[in-house]
This record gives structure tokens, C-alpha cells and sequence, in this order.
């Protein structure tokens, strides 16, 4: 079973066995519009499934085959599977929340909280 594993500052910062999806969230830090992306780790990396957005502005524009459903603005990506995910904390902005398993938490409850960068991956979940 697949697991999902976060580092800081190059070290080990959580290990999230059994996880085979998770939602990465947040809030943008000019428009205060939610945005959410769906993952999934494979053991070709991690692949983005969908992403929604709120609303539009300041970067924020879906792309043309979005469809406006649930209140939200939603596409699928065409990416392929990516070896990590690189977070970026700003320490001015709501951080990033994970979700997983049916919970949510901020990214300061898996990782210090003025680590910067923050790397997600998949892991091996022994």
C-alpha cells in the first residue's frame, strides 16, 4: 500500500502510511479564494487528478475546459506523474491544509511550522 511522505529542511518530517490519495488545499494569498487539487501517489510518482478553484482572479483563471460545478471551477490536469511536490511557505498566508482518510490538517501539524520549503513523495509505507 502506497504512503505519502513530507520533508523539511532535507530531513524527514512525517510519514503518512496508507496513503494512497490525499486533497492538498489552501487559500490564495491575494484573492482569498479556496483552491483544492486531488492526488494520488502511485509508485510512478504523484499524479494530479483534479483541481478546483472558487472563483477567478490574480492568476487564479481556469483553463477552458473547467466546468462550473459544486461552486467550484474544476479541470483535470495533464501532467504527467511527478517525483515530488515542492510547497512553498510564505508565513504571511493560511497554511497549507492536507487532507486524507476522511481528515484535514494544517501542514504545521506534519511539518515544523517555519519549515520552507516543504517536499512531498511518495514513500515505501513500512
Amino acid at each position: 500500500m502506497a504512503g505519502l511522505c513530507l520533508y523539511a529542511g532535507g530531513a524527514l518530517a512525517a510519514k503518512l502510511a496508507g496513503v494512497a490519495a490525499f486533497t492538498l488545499a489552501w487559500t490564495h494569498s491575494i484573492e482569498k479564494i479556496p483552491w483544492e487539487e486531488d492526488w494520488r501517489v502511485t509508485p510512478a510518482g504523484l499524479v494530479l487528478v483534479e483541481a478546483r478553484v472558487k472563483g477567478m482572479g490574480a492568476g487564479m483563471e481556469p483553463p477552458p475546459e473547467a466546468v462550473l460545478a459544486g461552486g467550484f471551477w474544476r479541470w483535470a490536469p495533464r501532467v504527467p506523474p511527478l517525483p515530488d511536490v515542492i510547497l512553498r511557505r510564505a508565513g504571511v498566508t493560511a497554511d497549507w491544509r492536507l487532507c486524507a482518510g476522511g481528515q484535514c490538517r494544517p501542514m504545521g501539524d506534519l511539518a515544523p511550522g517555519d519549515a520552507d520549503p516543504v517536499m512531498m513523495k511518495p514513500c515505501d509505507p513500512g
